[in-house]
């Protein structure tokens, strides 16, 4: 896989550097350099996020880091068997509970919502930070809605979290999917209120709350794009009626 020119290896954290140091200095340097391909495109274009992540496999398999982009990798293109067994690997070789949330997601994937369920009530919980519980919330309220079981979903997500006026990197998502819950179960008023919340919260775009927010007070975009070619055509019509 071609790497461009101006990826240097140094953009990656540098704990991640840390772990590549077990590694000879030149193959290191071409782990890393694959690493922040996968992170710059894993968004954008996930599918060539994976193939960096899979020549970033290959040279180094035995690095945590290496399993754990690649567990990501694959969940982006909805490989959740993959991404589980990668997660499941970073997670035997650092100790570490971060990625329960993400695991327990790939169980929602491959329509394993009671497992999901199973995870949310497991120790490894506690042993998460704020914002892993956070995300452990997120995935459990999601697995109660795979199960239909609306009302409980909506009850989950209800925290000191959603209820803080403070604003987290977690926030504008944690009301977003409460107010998506809420309009699921018929409750529109409720769910447009904690739309307009979301959007409050959502300082980089991270949900498309503004566009749901849009839709339930009825307000229609016009692609200007759209409006523009149309108006050749009635200068045309125009001239054919003179």
């Amino acid at each position: 896989m071609p790497i461009p020119e101006d990826v240097t290896g140094e953009e990656i954290d540098k704990d991640v550097r840390q772990e590549l140091q077990s590694l000879p200095k030149t193959l290191a340097e071409d782990v890393a350099k694959n690493l922040v391909m996968v992170a710059r495109l894993i968004d954008e274009d996930p599918e060539g996020a994976y193939a960096y992540s899979k020549v970033a496999l290959r040279l180094a398999s035995r690095v945590a880091a290496v399993r754990e982009a690649a567990g990501f990798a694959a969940y982006a293109n909805q490989k959740y068997s993959e991404a589980l067994a990668e997660f499941r690997a970073a997670r035997r070789m650092t100790g570490t509970v971060d990625l329960w949330p993400v695991m327990a997601d790939c169980e929602r994937g491959l329509g394993r919502p009671e497992k999901a369920l199973d995870m949310a009530g497991a120790p490894e919980v506690h042993k998460l930070d704020k914002a892993g519980q956070v995300e452990m919330r997120l995935v459990a309220a999601g697995a109660r809605r795979d199960m239909g079981q609306l009302d409980a979903a909506i009850v989950t997500l209800q925290s000191p979290e959603l209820a803080s006026n403070s604003v987290q990197p977690w926030t504008a998502r944690l009301r977003y999917a409460y107010a998506d819950a809420l309009l699921a179960a018929g409750r529109e008023g409720e769910a447009r209120e904690w739309f307009a919340k979301a959007v409050e919260a959502d300082r980089d775009g991270s949900t498309d709350a503004s566009d749901r927010l849009a839709e339930l007070d009825g307000v229609e975009f016009v692609d200007a794009l759209d409006e523009g070619e149309s108006e050749p055509d009635a200068a045309e019509d125009d001239g054919d009626n003179d």
